[in-house]
């Protein structure tokens, strides 16, 4: 795959999450949508680009529409990385490999984002998500908890239809894109191999 071509990747990759966080601020949905081009460039161009998809994405966000998600560019960063590793090891066309990343990132992403919100922003972010955290802090009056657990079900519901999604558009691709998501793949293992054989 030539750099243009990876560009142009990455582009609308952010291009796809600057919309769906957009459409996610407008309607307060319970789901964030805004990783979807992260974890596509993740598949396509491996873990690396896929962090700097996440991370650049909401920094434009951040510039353009909401200042909020500049802070939150780490979360999709992360997404991106666990995201490209997992296509790395196991591709990412069978049923299987998006329930695993949903699973994964419905931890991960709130592990990492809830700091963001609770230190830089009381727990609030002006999403669907406040709603729930505002019953849990409710109930318990504990600011953390209650933000880190109002995410788990907004990121797994989230990170599953987004995995999903992008499984689905990476099996309609054509077969050279997914030629060099497989011969990128191979090379991580054999890179792997010669590591341990050398140690």
């Amino acid at each position: 795959m030539n750099r243009n071509l990876k560009l142009i990747i990455v582009v609308v990759g952010i291009g796809i999450n600057i919309i769906g966080g957009t459409l996610n601020s407008a309607l307060k949905l319970p789901i964030f949508l805004d990783s979807i081009g992260t974890m596509l460039s993740a598949v396509l161009l491996g873990p690396w680009l896929g962090a700097l998809t996440g991370i650049l994405s909401n920094v434009f966000s951040g510039i353009f529409t909401n200042p909020i998600e500049i802070p939150f560019g780490l979360v999709n960063g992360v997404i991106g990385l666990i995201v490209g590793f997992i296509a790395l090891k196991r591709g990412f066309e069978d049923y299987v490999t998006p329930l695993i990343v949903g699973l994964i990132l419905s931890v991960a992403a709130p592990l990492v984002g809830t700091p963001i919100a609770v230190y830089l922003f009381g727990g609030l972010t002006g999403g669907g998500v406040d709603i729930l955290y505002g019953v849990l802090l409710g109930a318990s009056d504990r600011v953390f908890s209650s933000a880190f657990l109002a995410r788990i079900p907004t990121n797994l519901v989230d990170k599953l239809i987004s995995a999903y999604l992008v499984m689905f558009i990476f099996r309609a691709l054509p077969a050279q894109w997914k030629d060099s998501a497989a011969a990128r793949a191979k090379a991580a293992v054999t890179l792997k191999s010669e590591v341990e054989a050398k140690g």
